[in-house]
């Protein structure tokens, strides 16, 4: 006599338990704060006064809190040859065009690399690969060369064309593009009539949002903290950071100015970081997934 077996298949869910949750809080609490110290140290030197600065041993928090650090920088920056705005005025001129102009090209370049064929992207890629192992200091003298047969030495361009060929914004694009743009809502778009242009523009670029907006912040933290360059000589073309370095180079005195400067320069990137914060996180939870 045959007999059925009947087994009942009972499903498991795991949950975490309310102690489990708490903890994992708690271990990332510990981590965020540890990542904010740096920033809340400079925060702290900047509001400490000069002997507080040169206390030894240093001290993390600041006993005597006091604006003059500001104060003390607002008047060198005011009595320099070059006023005080127009070295901001650069700064942000150059971040906000070379950020802009970089996503423009990079998308551009990661949409035919990724969903046009044509002869020769995957070596295209692969060169462009090969170039992100290579330093921005070993091309320096070939893009001065460059630059200077163009006319483009001691302009603005100087300092933006740089950014329109940066590289790792477009391998950042092409990788998302590949795994977060399905081929056949592409087809279909095709079959409608739609031209490429408007294909990018409409259906891909919306999809890679959080792509575009995350190398927004790092392109833009870049230029914004970008040095003195060796394409510029004119002071009146260059950036707030370079002023910080003429400060520094006062010597000891100047150091609550120097650290007042740190901290204005470090308001800017932290402002565009949390507003494309959520952003930032999706597109490092989803740049792995392929449809």
């Amino acid at each position: 006599m045959a007999k059925n077996f009947k087994f009942k298949l009972k499903s498991h869910h795991l949950n975490r338990s309310l102690g489990g949750d708490i903890g994992i809080n708690i271990v990332l609490i510990l981590f965020g704060a540890f990542m904010f110290l740096p920033m809340l140290y400079a925060f702290m030197q900047a509001l400490k006064p000069l002997d507080e600065l040169w206390m030894f041993p240093p001290r993390f928090f600041v006993r005597n809190p006091t604006l003059k650090n500001f104060t003390e920088l607002f008047r060198l920056m005011s009595t320099s040859y070059v006023p005080f705005s127009r070295y901001i005025f650069n700064t942000a001129f150059v971040s906000v065009a070379g950020t802009f102009g970089h996503l423009f090209f990079a998308s551009l370049a990661a949409y035919a690399l990724t969903k046009i064929a044509f002869p020769g992207r995957k070596l295209m890629f692969k060169m462009i690969e090969l170039s992100l192992m290579f330093h921005a200091t070993v091309t320096s003298i070939t893009n001065y060369i460059t630059m200077s047969a163009f006319g483009m030495v001691d302009t603005y361009w100087a300092l933006i064309i740089p950014a329109f060929g940066s590289t790792l914004g477009l391998y950042l694009m092409r990788q998302f593009m590949d795994s977060s743009v399905p081929d056949s809502v592409l087809e279909s778009a095709r079959l409608d009539g739609a031209p490429e242009i408007l294909i990018y523009w409409k259906i891909v670029m919306p999809m890679v949002k959080p792509a575009w907006l995350t190398l927004i912040v790092y392109c833009f933290q870049g230029l914004w903290n970008a040095g003195s360059s060796i394409y510029i000589y004119s002071e009146e073309l260059k950036t707030f950071n370079y002023a910080i370095q003429q400060i520094l180079a006062g010597g000891i005195v100047r150091s609550g100015a120097s650290a007042a400067a740190t901290v204005i320069m470090m308001i800017v990137p932290i402002a565009v970081f949390v507003v494309s914060q959520s952003n930032i996180i999706e597109t490092m939870a989803t740049s792995g997934m392929k449809d």
